[in-house]
């Protein structure tokens, strides 16, 4: 695995708070990776809710098919997530795998298997040996702590060159309540829910409908508007789980997806996903510049979210923003294959705050200096008006680098 971290990474990881009901920890399992922690568990106290959100692939992994089925409950007790090895594509080894390690989590916390959620990334097709790592799962329920939620990021990633971490805190009623997150994700990232592995925790006492319903309205402006390279992994998930502890302190029971009491709490969980979210694009595979793709003047919110993935998802427009070629016709290029309502002759084209092309033509005060002195930034904004109607999206997505190419022509050596 490449050890250079992305230039796009953050200059400090923040340090997350405890969470009452929740501990981690993580072990070196030796799934694909030697000298790192593969392998993670999240262990809740008794009466957490949980909700998900998963690939729409319709070849999803063993541990996506395991997660949808126990999600039915609306009840954890732990989370298992190992990396380097997907469990996907691998027939009846794969469900005896993620059978196994449910068993030998449920038994190391008392807990029935219902309760147990499991998450796999890494190689597609290798069976899973999850016999060489259920024996550790009990040591490491044991051993899980609070404060254990940068190691568990660590576990969890694959190509990623840095761990992904968020917090938040936010009232809910008259008492404050925390939002931890971690994620992993690097490639084979596309709008599609999830894109990666994506698990969150929080002390609020909110009922698993409602967490449900929240989640998975977040996840439309957060995860599933970032793409780094068009692909929908086999095992995207991003869970949420909610102790509830927080009622102790008498923050109120939330069980109504329209308790206005859930407005503040709503807010801070989105901007939990979208840190995390940026955060995945931003250690895209090879990337070195974040890009942000704005569609305003569109038929509906729908087309213009659609045109703004066929630029971000445009090799051209990609290698173009990699090359610092302020190329604005590969946007044109990308807007008319979209197969959405647009008027060539209405379309005006922005890089950051220039105007490169207005009316259908090339803008009348076109600079190609300025416009390549502000390609040379880390962080691209492309804006297009189609002018034909309100609608409006942003999506993110990254540059495309030979890096990309080189690490995923060695990722299975």
């Amino acid at each position: 695995m490449d050890t250079t971290v992305s230039p796009l990474a953050p200059k400090h990881y923040p340090k997350l708070p405890a969470i009452e009901g929740v501990r981690l920890a993580a072990a070196e399992a030796g799934i694909k990776y030697r000298g790192r922690k593969d392998l993670m568990v999240m262990v809740f106290d008794a009466g957490t809710a949980v909700a998900g959100v998963f690939t729409q692939s319709k070849c999803p992994s063993a541990p996506v098919e395991f997660c949808k089925e126990n999600l039915t409950g609306g009840k954890a007790r732990a989370l298992v997530v190992n990396s380097g090895n997907a469990n996907a594509f691998t027939g009846r080894r794969g469900r005896e795998a993620t059978a196994m390690t449910a068993n030998a989590a449920a038994e190391a916390l008392g807990a029935t298997e219902k309760e147990i959620f499991l998450a796999s990334t890494g190689v597609i097709g290798e069976p899973l040996d999850a016999g060489a790592f259920s024996q550790v799962l009990s040591n490491l329920a044991s051993q899980a702590r609070s404060d254990g939620w940068e190691d568990a990021a660590r576990a969890i990633m694959t190509t990623d060159t840095y761990p992904k971490l968020a917090t938040a805190r936010v009232r809910l009623g008259e008492v404050e309540v925390a939002i931890n997150g971690i994620a992993k994700g690097a490639g084979m990232i596309a709008p599609d829910m999830a894109t990666m592995l994506s698990f969150v925790a929080t002390d609020a006492p909110i009922a698993a409908p409602v967490l449900q319903d929240m989640l998975k309205k977040a996840t439309a402006k957060t995860f599933n508007a970032v793409t780094v390279d068009s692909d929908t992994s086999t095992s995207d998930t991003l869970m949420l789980f909610a102790t509830g502890k927080a009622a102790t302190r008498g923050a109120p029971e939330i069980d109504n997806v329209r308790d206005s009491r859930l407005g503040p709490f709503r807010r801070a969980l989105g901007g939990v996903l979208k840190d995390l979210a940026l955060q995945v694009v931003r250690d895209g595979e090879g990337a070195r510049k974040q890009v942000e793709v704005t569609v305003t003047g569109a038929k509906s919110p729908r087309s213009a979210k659609r045109i703004a993935l066929s630029i971000a998802n445009s090799p051209l427009v990609k290698t173009a923003v990699a090359g610092e070629d302020a190329n604005w016709g590969r946007v044109v290029m990308a807007v008319g294959k979209a197969g959405e309502p647009a008027d060539r002759d209405r379309l005006d084209i922005w890089f950051g705050d220039i105007r490169v092309a207005h009316a259908g033509e090339r803008d009348h005060d076109y600079s190609e200096e300025a416009a390549s002195t502000y390609m040379k930034h880390d962080e691209i904004a492309i804006r297009v008006d189609l002018g034909i109607g309100r609608g409006k999206a942003t999506v993110w997505t990254c540059d495309l680098t030979k890096e990309y190419v080189a690490i995923n022509g060695d990722y299975r050596s």
